[in-house]
């Protein structure tokens, strides 16, 4: 009878593929086209990897005009036959109230920079333009303090997700990554502000004059 020695011995080891990083980011989040080599190794093998995410019910998304790729969950229809009952991998994160709000704002003004035809390829929004947009969302007697900790705690939620991330070491500038519009459908978001906006004179009627 082999030993326990013997058997781990023999173990089959699989093949390093030069691929099984990028898999590794990719299952981590967003890959983009500044990460350099893990870019560059992406986009030589998409097929081994559409192939590989395939297999438990994964869509690869490529955005080369964008510079980025990420995974999507795909739809149970758009599964091959046998795979219906494969468990989801990735589940939709619930956003808090500030976070959604945040995320609205930071897609209008990704909305708004793609519309203009400008030279610089990065949507960067300074803090103090960020937060006199998010405190008119509040009632006036709100203490500024208090609104300032709430985008900061909002911030790291969206910076956590890799929607945005700081513009610059010593700046409290945020740059707002296209990813954003790539991981939230725009009608979605259409809908969500005009509750939001609705709820937000519905408080202003309401405050005293």
């Amino acid at each position: 009878m082999n030993s326990l020695m013997d058997i781990a011995t023999n173990t089959h080891k699989p093949e390093h593929c030069e691929w099984s990083e990028v898999a590794v980011r990719l299952f981590q989040g967003v890959v983009y086209l500044e990460d350099g080599r893990s870019w560059d190794v992406l986009l030589r093998n998409v097929t081994p990897l559409e192939d590989y995410f395939g297999r438990v019910g994964l869509q690869l998304v490529i955005d080369e005009g964008e510079g980025f790729a990420f995974l999507r969950q795909q739809q149970t229809e758009d599964l091959p036959d046998g795979c219906d009952s494969l468990p989801k991998l990735f589940r939709r994160t619930r956003l808090s109230y500030d976070a959604t709000l945040l995320t609205i704002l930071l897609r209008e003004e990704l909305r708004r920079f793609e519309e203009e035809e400008v030279d610089d390829q990065r949507c960067v929004m300074s803090g103090d333009v960020l937060f006199e947009q998010w405190k008119e969302f509040f009632p006036r007697d709100q203490d500024e303090l208090k609104l300032r900790k709430a985008l900061n705690a909002a911030i790291r939620t969206l910076e956590a997700l890799k929607f945005v991330r700081r513009f610059g070491r010593e700046t409290d500038d945020w740059e707002v990554r296209r990813i954003l519009k790539a991981r939230l459908i725009a009608a979605d978001l259409e809908a969500v502000r005009d509750q939001f906006e609705s709820a937000f004179k519905r408080r202003r009627a309401e405050q005293p004059s």
